[in-house]
């Protein structure tokens, strides 16, 4: 334990995990936590908000952001998760990048790593996946970025299998600034229920479908209602962009929609541990991810 005049030091500070699509930033931070907390999909860009995750320990407290991926927008929407990412770059303390260990996605890594070179930030680097790959493959790599770029320390990890992540954490820890903790440490996360209520819906239509359905889709919570002694009451709308898109989520008969409905429903009461009664509803809004009018109203902001 790191100690002081005797005293144990306590380091504390934000994390922004950031990387290109689909490289495993909410897969990272749910294994860093020990919680399910941002949803998951294999397909890239699900996440759309910068989400809050707060690690405590005995001598440290890491309040990470999980954030969109690092991509060239090509509408509005994506402007706005791309802002958010960069906004969580400036804010943090420390700058978690992430890369995947295979071999055909670096030149783009690199790319976006430049962009890095303006922070003046301690910077760690994690390689993702090294599962997928054989080890004589990630020392080349492991060299090439401590050669075009002054990371503090490189960790290789799997994620999904968990390798790596402890070793990880312990580093990102030795960066950190000291401090007294910014949050209760039983704090989990500083957004409420019915944010991560609306994303475990968007999940599972991320999981359903493929194409443009996904990412044309986005959830509202219109009603939240605790009621002691009986079921919570929550009722959703599930905005699309086309009404061919909306008369696929209903399904032949609404068969669709209820699947949806029924297993949003098992995971949110996992989630908040209670019962739930859940009512959807699927509305068309044309072309609102390049609406900054229906995206304020969507709750997207940078």
């Amino acid at each position: 334990m790191e100690q002081t005049e005797g005293k144990a030091v306590f380091r504390v500070g934000y994390v922004a995990i950031l990387g290109r699509p689909n490289v495993g930033k909410s897969t990272l931070m749910n294994a860093l936590l020990g919680q399910k907390l941002s949803i998951v999909s294999p397909k890239p860009q699900t996440t759309r908000h910068r989400i809050l995750g707060i690690l405590s320990g005995e001598t440290f407290q890491i309040v990470f952001f999980d954030t969109p991926g690092l991509l060239d927008p090509r509408y509005k929407l994506q402007e706005v998760m791309l802002k958010s990412a960069e906004r969580a770059a400036q804010d943090a303390d420390e700058v978690l990048f992430m890369i995947e260990a295979l071999p055909e996605s670096h030149e783009l890594d690199f790319q976006w790593l430049e962009r890095l070179k303006i922070l003046d930030k301690p910077s760690i680097l994690a390689i993702n996946k090294i599962d997928l790959v054989p080890k004589d493959q990630l020392l080349p790599l492991i060299d090439e970025c401590h050669r075009r770029y002054q990371f503090r320390e490189i960790v290789p990890i799997s994620a999904l299998k968990q390798d790596g992540i402890d070793i990880l954490r312990d580093v990102l820890v030795r960066y950190l600034p000291e401090g007294s903790p910014l949050y209760p440490e039983d704090m989990l996360t500083d957004q409420p229920e019915r944010f991560f209520v609306a994303e475990i819906i968007r999940e599972k239509i991320f999981q359903r479908y493929g194409e443009e359905i996904p990412y044309s889709a986005t959830v509202v919570i219109d009603e939240f209602k605790e009621r002691p002694g009986a079921k919570d009451y929550i009722r959703a709308s599930i905005y699309v962009e086309k009404p061919g898109q909306r008369k696929i989520l209903i399904g032949k008969g609404g068969e669709a929609l209820k699947r949806i409905g029924r297993e949003a429903r098992e995971e949110i009461e996992a989630f908040l541990g209670r019962p739930v009664f859940l009512e959807l509803w699927i509305g068309v809004k044309e072309k609102w991810r390049q609406k900054e009018s229906l995206l304020r109203q969507f709750g997207y902001q940078p």
